[in-house]
């Protein structure tokens, strides 16, 4: 039991500590912080930073871009730890690199894209899709046998490519998981990711004079050159997508006494077709630009050819090549019917992966209750 002693040195203690408190120096918890438009402002500074070298010392338009970055990434973390503080500074410091970074991983992109429009443009026309390259010489012709042969040989690849590379799929993951063939199989999937587009050419070409002689072009040997390149993809992306199907959904329909190719069927693919779907449609994108295979196996021509086993197929890549290093005389016509081939092919790529998006969407499975 406390003395009366004890209970007043004890408020006398707690009476001193309060008396300490009150006279330390006040610390705010909450530190100013800048305007929402200091980054602009910063931003503005810097650019006539990187206008001064550019005006008085004759410097080109990419050393006044450095000297700007340099000054923004600079000066706003500089400001920022003067009144917010060195935690609010280095996460402005990092937020712009990450921008940095952005912006400097565009300049290739939008480069390009400015290039290619620039060029192509001015060579479309309604006479440009419609008019092949048959007896044309110097102006005039079309690019109608490339992008007609362009879209049967794809067709051609992704038919033969997508129930190849989606069966293997889901042998991996749904009944060879863990085996010694699946691991192989897996190996020799990760080896053909790197296959150099030409030497799945070679492959179709020496495939194809096994049955029909040296010196063979048609278009469906195109398409199998373009299968070797899209069935490790369409695996991988499969394989990946069939992963994601919580293992519940399948114990579920095996309570139910459902069969094992019946709950693949019906709820693994399914619940996966999303992004099956945009694996298959990016696959079809990347191996649309392919190039070196066409080129050995498929020829080019100047005439539309309907039927993929029979003569050479013109396809876009392969007419973009031979416009630009044999353009003809005089050369500006097929240097700018090579440009407009280009565009045109860029834009198919992209509405392919636009597609893809959309397809994605439309499979999604639906989380709404």
């Amino acid at each position: 039991m406390e003395t009366p002693t004890h209970l007043q040195e004890r408020r006398d203690a707690s009476d001193a500590a309060a008396a300490e408190a009150a006279s330390a120096p006040f610390v705010p918890l909450v530190r100013p912080q800048l305007p929402a438009q200091a980054p602009l402002l910063v931003a503005v500074l810097a650019v006539a930073v990187g206008a001064l070298p550019v005006v008085v010392l004759g410097w080109g338009p990419v050393g006044g871009v450095l000297v700007a970055a340099v000054a923004f990434l600079v000066a706003l973390p500089v400001w920022s730890n003067v009144v917010e503080g060195p935690r609010k500074a280095t996460d402005r410091l990092a937020t712009s690199l990450m921008w940095s970074a952005f912006a400097i991983a565009l300049v290739p992109l939008v480069s390009l894209l400015w290039q290619v429009v620039g060029n192509g443009f001015p060579a479309l026309s309604g006479e440009f899709f419609t008019f092949s390259m048959r007896n044309v010489v110097g102006e005039g012709g079309g690019i109608y046998h490339a992008l007609v042969g362009t879209l049967i040989v794809t067709a051609w690849a992704a038919a033969i490519s997508v129930p190849v590379g989606v069966m293997a799929a889901i042998y991996l993951v749904e009944y060879g998981r863990g085996s010694r063939t699946a691991r192989v199989i897996t190996f020799l999937v990760d080896v053909m990711t790197g296959i150099p587009s030409i030497v799945a050419g070679l492959f179709a070409y020496a495939l194809f004079v096994l049955f029909f002689g040296p010196g063979v072009r048609m278009g469906f040997g195109g398409s199998v050159a373009l299968a070797v390149l899209m069935v490790p993809i369409v695996v991988r992306s499969t394989e990946e997508m069939l992963k994601l199907v919580p293992d519940e959904l399948r114990e579920a329909s095996y309570a139910l006494g459902v069969a094992k190719w019946r709950t693949v069927t019906k709820v693994v693919l399914p619940t996966s077709m999303a992004g099956i779907v945009t694996g298959v449609m990016l696959a079809v994108a990347r191996v649309a630009g392919e190039t070196a295979p066409l080129l050995i196996i498929a020829g080019d021509t100047d005439s539309v050819n309907f039927n993929a086993f029979a003569e050479r197929m013109a396809t876009l890549p392969v007419f973009i090549y031979y416009s630009y290093m044999q353009p003809g005389i005089p050369p500006e016509f097929g240097r700018e019917r090579a440009w407009g081939a280009a565009l045109v092919l860029i834009a198919l790529v992209m509405g392919l992966n636009l597609v893809a998006r959309a397809v994605g969407r439309w499979f999604a499975p639906k989380t709404g209750r």
